[in-house]
């Protein structure tokens, strides 16, 4: 006999979380993907039964050009390195649009992941927003959420809330994704974020695609990226023409062919 603790989707998607005894129905369970959280449901001839997500997310928000940039959108003194001598391209194209969605975006719970070049950017910045700033409700939202930084340097986290991850980035990300807690979210932090792509750690993108082309600078995606395949959840379009995106993953990469034309 199992005792597992499920939620079960009727024809009208009312959620209950309950108690199953697996005894007279015979159900397959793939407990190698339970385990790790990327699939959580079980078959059986009765129809299916998802288990309970209590991984919490880990979501990728980024600023990013036609071909894939992400470096310096906010100013050329964000990151010059490489000799990129574009950055500020995302401030053109600032709206009223753009603005709702990072103020949808860091209105649900959610704790901070961030890497080390994007944690000084950011502590550098939102603690001193003055009090009558526009943007002072989002500082004080960022100031008083949690924060986990992969760096070398533990003891000069100075921001409040601060905490430094400690060990191999995988693990720890794991780790905190099983812990009770809001999802995580990361701003930027692109040498981190290609690690946690390449461990198959993100479970969405908030992606802001700009319609520009900007030929060099740093890329999210690189050649060792995990395969994964992704639903579009959400999309909506600027006035200026960025595209809003959400993705949310959906398990492995599904392959094909189309039949030969005689």
């Amino acid at each position: 006999m199992s005792l597992l603790k499920v939620k079960r989707r009727n024809a009208s998607t009312v959620r209950a979380v309950s108690l199953l005894f697996l005894t007279r129905v015979h159900y397959f369970i793939d407990w190698r993907s339970i385990h790790t959280g990327v699939v959580r449901r079980i078959d059986g001839p009765a129809g299916f039964i998802e288990l309970e997500d209590r991984m919490r997310k880990l979501v990728v928000s980024a600023f990013i050009s036609l071909d894939g940039v992400i470096q310096s959108p906010g100013g050329p003194e964000e990151d010059p390195g490489g000799e990129f001598g574009l950055g500020g391209w995302i401030v053109p194209y600032a709206d009223d649009a753009i603005g709702r969605h990072l103020q949808d975006l860091l209105a649900q719970p959610f704790e901070l992941l961030l890497g080390r070049f994007t944690y000084d950017i950011f502590a550098s910045y939102w603690p001193r927003v003055p009090a009558d700033s526009a943007s002072r409700a989002i500082a004080d939202r960022l100031n008083s959420v949690p924060k986990h930084v992969t760096t070398h340097r533990p003891d000069t986290l100075d921001w409040q809330n601060s905490r430094a991850l400690e060990g191999d980035l995988a693990d720890a990300i794991r780790a905190l994704q099983r812990q009770d807690g809001a999802d995580l979210l990361t701003f930027g932090s692109g040498d981190m974020v290609c690690q946690l792509l390449a461990a198959g750690l993100v479970d969405e993108l908030r992606l802001l695609t700009y319609p520009i082309l900007l030929g060099r600078g740093k890329r999210l995606f690189g050649d060792d990226v995990l395969a994964s395949a992704f639903t579009l959840a959400h999309s909506v379009g600027t006035p200026g023409g960025v595209l809003i995106n959400r993705y949310v993953r959906n398990g492995e990469v599904r392959t094909g062919s189309f039949g030969e034309v005689d």
